[in-house]
């Protein structure tokens, strides 16, 4: 076990990196659906699935787009997974034809929930840890356990103060 704090082993993700792997995303799902290739529907997880679901969304021109709301963080601790919110039961169904869309998947605990729920949708994130991965059939980049992942929404720019001198 490391003495590391969670952002000491940072990968940060900027706007342009969220996009262009979110787009990659959408190519591998592209032509994968149940109908003739194409999906019925995305379901976001709130709040870290939204941004690339609407990438997504966008680039396989699917246009019903709700989400889910799962709540398994306290800041950067997890905690047990509890719904919050979940969409019209009559649109997903058990989930044929449908795509969960999250931004990583971590300990794998929030999709497990969301498999219960969705046995048959396909579960799609962006970036995935080893303890997580078995629960997605889609992901584009692995992260180790131990990574904290800073997303762009998390983040803020601001000034440092050079290395070396003050001018």
């Amino acid at each position: 076990m490391s003495d590391r704090l969670p952002h000491e082993k940072g990968f940060h993700i900027s706007w342009d990196q969220i996009h262009r792997d979110s787009r990659a995303l959408a190519w591998r799902l592209d032509g994968k659906g149940p109908d003739n290739g194409a999906w019925k529907a995305i379901i976001a997880v709130t709040r870290g699935g939204m941004a690339p679901a609407m990438i997504i969304a966008r680039e396989l021109d699917i246009r019903t787009v709700d989400t889910i709301s799962i709540k398994s963080y306290d800041h950067q601790k997890r905690s047990e997974a509890k719904v919050l919110q979940q969409p019209d039961p009559d649109l997903v169904g058990d989930g044929t034809g449908i795509l969960i869309i999250d931004d990583l998947v971590d300990s794998g605990k929030t999709l497990e929930v969301i498999r219960a729920m969705y046995p048959k949708a396909h579960f799609a994130t962006v970036y995935a840890k080893p303890e997580g991965r078995p629960m997605v059939e889609t992901f584009i980049t692995e992260v180790s356990q131990d990574t904290w992942i800073f997303f762009p929404w998390d983040m803020a720019l601001q000034y440092v103060e050079p290395y070396r001198g003050t001018d």
